[in-house]
């Protein structure tokens, strides 16, 4: 049975590539049984779950396969899949059975795999058993011990005295994993520099022809206890020099973590603060000097009256000593009034005589 490319493909074109050289009137049957195999779908589960009609293809001459979408919960991208059938000379098809059959794009379960062939690398677990199979080509007999003591133990020393041994296939294909692998020469470890293991004092070779291209990695900061190829290399590699200098320059040490607590700046204290102290007000020159006028002398029997012109002459440094300060004010008020008084008293003498 041909299928298309998609769930919805159709493959008419090769449906009539094949019955082109068949009988006019049976293929003509068999291509036009389709709503007699839709109805045949439908009897079987239902209108419901019948989609759109795909395309026909055929098996024989006799016998032709139309398929139709199917709408079924959990099989997406599946198709019906209805089989007819037809005699020469027949005026109508039969149908042969209907069948679910997955499409391009159905989700399948994998693979049946034997259950010798699903253990994986890594899947070896503490406590699990794993023997090896009878006809095992990796494994070879060894050797069997004779009973003469000196043989066996020169036996033991080369390598003999072990019932099986890795054949030559076995041991070709744990160099080819060996060199492929994650420790081999094309792996990013080894491109990442130029200096390779077969120089390197840590590297311990193997024994035997593995020697020639493997061997153990004995440096603990690096691949320490596994097989490395020759050809491998790393950042740890013994001949790789110390950088140069005495390593990064040294500078104090800076805690950000510690803060420093400054108390923040007292806000100015504005000059009109000394000027919001006013001196108390002092009596003016014209009232010392009513308060000072003397009365009338006995003997003269006239009032005396006294003139303004002293405070007017007092008046001029009385302004001068005014520009100086609100503090200096109460001071040079204070030092015109014993003037005041001696002009009173110079022109009272003349007016008393």
């Amino acid at each position: 049975m041909q299928e298309g490319d998609s769930v919805t493909g159709s493959i008419e074109e090769s449906a009539v590539a094949t019955v082109a050289e068949w009988h006019e009137g049976l293929a003509a049957v068999l291509t036009g049984a389709v709503d007699q195999a839709r109805a045949a779908v439908v009897e079987f589960s239902g209108a419901e779950a019948v989609g759109d009609y795909l395309g026909v293809s055929y098996e024989d001459p006799a016998a032709a396969t139309h398929r139709f979408l199917a709408h079924l919960p959990g099989y997406q991208g599946w198709q019906w899949a209805v089989v007819v059938a037809a005699h020469p000379g027949a005026d109508h098809a039969t149908v042969s059975e209907v069948v679910l059959i997955p499409g391009p794009t159905a989700l399948l379960a994998p693979r049946w795999v034997p259950w010798d062939q699903r253990v994986r690398p890594g899947d070896l677990s503490p406590g699990d058993l794993l023997a090896p199979a009878a006809d095992d080509p990796r494994l070879v007999p060894g050797y069997t011990a004779s009973g003469d003591a000196q043989v066996d133990e020169t036996a033991a020393e080369i390598g003999l005295g072990r019932r099986w041994v890795m054949s030559v296939l076995g041991r070709a294909e744990a160099a080819e994993r060996w060199h492929t692998g994650d420790h081999g020469p094309d792996s990013p470890m080894a491109r990442s520099t130029k200096r390779v293991c077969r120089d390197c004092g840590f590297f311990l070779p193997l024994a035997g022809s593995l020697g020639a291209m493997f061997g153990v990695c004995g440096n603990e900061l690096s691949a320490d206890g596994q097989i490395v190829d020759k050809q491998y290399g790393c950042g740890a590699h013994s001949d790789t020099p110390a950088p140069a200098g005495t390593g990064s320059p040294a500078y104090e040490p800076y805690d950000d973590g510690v803060l420093d607590v400054v108390e923040a700046p007292s806000e100015p204290s504005e000059p009109a603060e000394a000027s919001e102290v006013q001196p108390e007000p002092t009596e003016s020159p014209t009232q010392v000097a009513e308060s000072h006028t003397p009365e009338a002398q006995p003997d003269g029997g006239a009032d005396v009256e006294v003139s303004a012109s002293a405070p007017e002459e007092a008046a001029p440094e009385a302004a001068e000593s005014g520009a100086d300060t609100a503090e200096s004010q109460p001071e040079a008020t204070q030092s015109q009034q014993p003037e005041a008084e001696l002009q009173l008293e110079r022109e009272s003498q003349p007016e008393a005589d």
